[in-house]
């Protein structure tokens, strides 16, 4: 199977890999259809396309009838993607459908900061609602928890377009943070699903999954699934959760209309994944309804080293390296596509340095 991957440049990590058959950059100039058209047409055939982050999907469903010709693709609702990574517009659907989110304010100005600290307390959750429209280079987080209310209106002037929220702090412990992510045909019927437990992230308690373990969990997946039935959903998602211990609730965080980044942390005995599923079911071959093996573990080696050693002083370097040893799925390192870890450590390093400088100045 050939992969082609339109990526931003040859200091991205991916593009190191073996695997990748072609690698395209994005242009200058030009919309996302050009793009796509252009990049259909040297492949010279009909390809699964695959959007990589919300911007991303947002374009291709809004362009489905423009991009048919030349990718195969779900029957997905135009507007569907944009209102669910909308965090704004997913509290709005979240309530209309009867499932539990925290309470979320947009703010615009101080007085509406302190009318949302004196309501929902301390800490709170800021997040951008929009965050595909942060200006470019901005250095700023999609969620950040915030403590003093001073710390929220620091925000309030560097998102641009993009709208800021707070939210009520979700309490949770150790094990509370949960993901899922499924597949679903153009009956929004599940083909292929995991359900998995956050363990470790990076910022802690409201970052990306740097440790996560693949666990059942029939609650978040009835949620997930009645949802994407009553919305008519089609394709691959990536919803996040909390469990209240005090309340017995799952609250759903985050709907992410698109492939998830630990997706490689589900997998079922016949080997198929995520994306092994979108392919067989768009290409017409036949897709078995499945369930992801349970115990599995993924870890994201540039990422998890922050959290790992911030769990308790018992965390050496040593059992650190035995994690990442013993973990089934890693997201950079393969025995048998080594560089595109080499490039990752690189520019790893590269990025520390640059932060160092900057803090000097």
């Amino acid at each position: 199977m050939e992969v082609h991957g339109l990526i931003e440049g040859r200091h991205a990590p991916v593009s190191r890999s073996k695997y990748l058959s072609r690698m395209y950059t994005w242009p200058q100039r030009g919309g996302i259809v050009e793009t796509l058209t252009s990049v259909a047409e040297r492949i010279g055939r009909k390809a699964v396309l695959v959007a990589m982050d919300d911007a991303g999907a947002i374009a291709v469903a809004e362009h489905t009838t423009e991009l048919r010709p030349y990718f195969l693709l779900p029957d997905q609702a135009p507007g569907l993607p944009r209102s669910l990574a909308d965090k704004a517009r997913l509290s709005t659907l979240c309530a209309s459908l009867g499932v539990a989110h925290p309470e979320t304010r947009i703010v615009t100005r101080e007085d509406e900061i302190t009318s949302a600290v004196t309501d929902l307390g301390l800490p709170l959750v800021a997040k951008w609602a929009q965050p595909w429209l942060l200006p470019r280079d901005s250095g700023l987080r999609n969620t950040s928890l915030i403590h003093q209310p001073e710390d929220a209106v620091g925000l309030l002037d560097h998102g641009g377009d993009c709208d800021l929220l707070l939210q009520r702090f979700v309490p949770g412990g150790p094990a509370s943070d949960w993901f899922f992510h499924g597949y679903y045909d153009q009956g929004s019927t599940c083909l292929f699903s995991g359900t998995g437990r956050k363990e470790r992230a990076y910022p802690p308690g409201a970052g990306l999954t740097t440790y996560g373990r693949a666990l059942p969990n029939p609650t978040i997946e009835d949620v997930a699934n009645t949802m994407a039935a009553a919305l008519g959903y089609r394709g691959v998602l990536d919803i996040d959760f909390r469990y209240n211990t005090d309340e017995d609730v799952y609250y759903l965080l985050d709907f992410n209309p698109r492939l998830g980044a630990q997706f490689r942390l589900f997998g079922d005995s016949r080997g198929v994944d995520l994306v092994r599923a979108m392919h067989l079911h768009l290409s017409g071959r036949r897709a078995i309804a499945s369930r992801a093996l349970h115990g599995r573990t993924f870890l994201v080696e540039n990422y998890d080293v922050y959290p790992a050693f911030r769990v308790g002083r018992e965390r050496t370097c040593s059992a650190w390296l035995r994690a990442m040893r013993d973990a089934d799925e890693l997201a950079w390192l393969s025995g048998d596509d080594f560089w595109p870890f080499v490039a990752m450590v690189r520019q790893s390093i590269k990025r520390a340095f640059t932060r160092l400088a900057r803090g000097r100045k």
